[in-house]
């Protein structure tokens, strides 16, 4: 085996039960022996060599392009396996910091996504076949951190309790607030607060394949005479609003244009009026994005700390009104997108091929170990322009809850006729 492979491997797996067939047939253990062994096929030389200076990116490549094969267990096992041992360690040997401050320097090119080139990055990956998204994600087709209210809740309850727990923080205190989205989706939150909160949402995305189902679903719903949705970059978004949310879109703005973003949604939002951003973020200090994620499934994207987010809207004119941390609560959704992705592979592969397949299960794998042994969370931050736009303690938050619990109908038995409209519109 490589020797700075094997020197790495020893250096960072104490626990645990790894094993590596290398590029001559030998196979190598490394941790204590503990528990189910995960055994991985490096299939040559070069992969180990690629490997070894560059395990953030040669990876998932190796595993992408069949250089790498599981014996036991699977992709996800090893990287749980590796991360578990690593936590934010990963990255510590000194080649690997010298790649890492490379790309840092590079990142400013990566991330400067102008208008053009926020649209290219966002279609590169939103714009992926439809019936892709429905392999995995829940009947309202919600690409984000969903809600984990209860341990036993599956996921289309807890994407359900998102939507609720996202309006119950923007306040909907009287019918008809005009409300902007930006980074609407496939439509499901701008819809849900049109159905259950008669807002007047204007929902904006840059991917041609989200712009129209999400239309089609309004006019499904009669809902067009209030939730209308547009391809447009929120730079060109003129105002005032009531309400604005952003969900799962902050990370694909660019470090350099915050200071932009935050800026042009004070310039939107009315004086009275409140400001939701639900983001992933690092509860660490700032870093790279991964590179096998940046490379190949999020071109642009990149993951703030709080201080990257909170200096800009200091210049901004907004008020930060309240922060919470959803800790876990992604991890256990990207659980759910791996297992359903698992389960219907085939059909993801009819739609592709094995490469791609490959592809997503790294992706989805390494986020999910991200979320649990690294420093990846999801921020909600609730902004104003007025420090008495809300009330002063946050038990509106929980009475709203409540309310649209009786609104939504979140029993299960609900979704059958969701999942039905959804369908339709496509």
């Amino acid at each position: 085996m490589n020797s700075l492979l094997s020197f790495y491997l020893r250096r960072i797996v104490s626990d645990g039960n790894l094993l590596i067939t290398d590029g001559d047939g030998e196979t190598h253990r490394f941790g204590d022996g503990a528990g189910d062994p995960v055994h991985i096929h490096i299939k040559s030389r070069a992969a180990e060599r690629a490997i070894a200076v560059n395990p953030a990116l040669k990876f998932g490549e190796s595993y992408m392009n069949g250089a790498v094969d599981m014996v036991e267990g699977t992709i996800y096992d090893a990287l749980a396996l590796i991360f578990s041992n690593a936590g934010n360690e990963a990255s510590a040997q000194p080649w690997m910091r010298a790649i890492e401050r490379m790309r840092l320097i590079w990142r400013r090119f990566v991330q400067h996504n102008t208008p053009r080139r926020a649209r290219r990055n966002v279609q590169h990956h939103y714009d992926l076949s439809a019936e892709l998204y429905d392999l995995f994600l829940d009947i309202d087709r919600q690409y984000s951190c969903a809600y984990f209210e209860s341990p036993g809740d599956d996921l289309d309850q807890a994407q359900l309790a998102k939507k609720r727990h996202v309006a119950a923080k923007l306040n909907f205190d009287r019918p008809g607030l005009k409300t902007l989205d930006i980074g609407c989706g496939w439509g499901g939150l701008g819809l849900y607060l049109g159905r259950h909160l008669s807002a007047d949402v204007t929902g904006i995305t840059l991917s041609d394949e989200q712009h129209q189902l999400a239309s089609r679903r309004a006019m499904k719903e009669r809902l067009g005479d209030r939730v209308r949705f547009r391809i447009e970059d929120y730079r060109k978004t003129e105002g005032p609003f009531d309400r604005i949310v952003s969900v799962g879109m902050f990370e694909h703005v660019g470090r350099d244009y915050y200071d932009e973003f935050f800026q042009h949604a004070d310039r939107l939002l009315d004086k009275n009026g409140v400001m939701l951003l639900h983001t992933i973020g690092r509860y660490d200090a700032p870093a790279n994005t991964n590179a096998f994620i940046s490379r190949y499934i999020f071109p642009g994207g990149y993951l703030p700390a709080l201080s990257e987010i909170m200096e800009p809207v200091q210049r901004s004119g907004l008020i930060l009104t309240d922060v919470e941390v959803l800790r876990l609560h992604y991890a256990k959704t990207l659980k759910a997108w791996r297992e359903r992705f698992a389960g219907r592979r085939n059909e993801a592969k009819s739609l592709y091929d094995e490469r791609f397949c490959r592809m997503w299960e790294f992706y989805l794998a390494a986020s999910e170990a991200a979320f649990r042994w690294q420093d990846c969370v999801v921020f909600q931050l609730q902004f104003a322009k007025r420090v008495d736009a809300l009330p002063i303690t946050r038990t509106y938050m929980s009475d709203a809850e409540e309310r649209l619990r009786q609104l939504d109908g979140s029993d299960p038995a609900r979704t059958p006729a969701l999942r039905e409209c959804c369908e339709a519109a496509e």
